[in-house]
């Protein structure tokens, strides 16, 4: 009967670290929506009034999503601590790179997720990033991946910007253009 009862609050205590999970993903993903909505194109296609109101209720929700505080603590063995700081210090080094060489961090952060998964990847994998990765606790793993993904996903959040903006200049560029010329001719 103990023994049974033990079983039961093993499963009672993984299940409330999944529900603890699941709860820092969803506000990770709150914070990235609001962000997002935010910096979108769509913001400067609306008056200054709505844009105004938008932004004040996205700094709220933001504020109000931050002062959730969830915290799941993963135990781990020495080395695998020192693989995590290893780990993040090379994405961190990346990062710190993105403004520099946008296309080649894109490229780096790639392999870097290719180390992280099981599927088999499209292209290359940083061999030596998936062995230090491999060092982590399972836990620290799965955050390494969808670390990686958000930053992926916020570059090419990043990239449609620029390309929607450089769309637009050149349309006003072309457009003064033409208007210089009419009034020469």
């Amino acid at each position: 009967m103990d023994e049974d009862m033990s079983m039961r609050k093993v499963k009672e205590v993984e299940a409330l670290r999944e529900a603890a999970t699941a709860v820092e993903q969803e506000k990770e993903v709150l914070l990235e929506m609001i962000h997002s909505i935010q910096n979108s194109q769509d913001m400067r296609q609306i008056s200054d009034g709505e844009r105004e109101e938008l932004n004040l209720t996205a700094n709220r929700l933001m504020g109000r999503t931050l002062t959730v505080e969830v915290s799941v603590e993963t135990i781990r063995s020495p080395q695998q601590q020192e693989s995590l700081k290893h780990a993040t210090r090379i994405i961190d080094e990346v990062v710190s790179k993105f403004l520099d060489d946008l296309g080649n961090a894109r490229s780096h952060l790639m392999s870097l997720y290719s180390a992280c998964s099981s599927e088999v990847p499209a292209g290359p994998v940083d061999q030596k990033f998936q062995s230090i990765v491999i060092g982590c606790a399972l836990e620290d793993q799965k955050k390494i991946k969808r670390r990686l993904e958000t930053l992926l996903r916020n570059i090419e959040n990043a990239d449609k910007a620029i390309k929607l903006l450089e769309h637009s200049k050149g349309a006003a560029s072309k457009t003064l253009q033409q208007n210089a010329e009419a009034r020469f001719n």
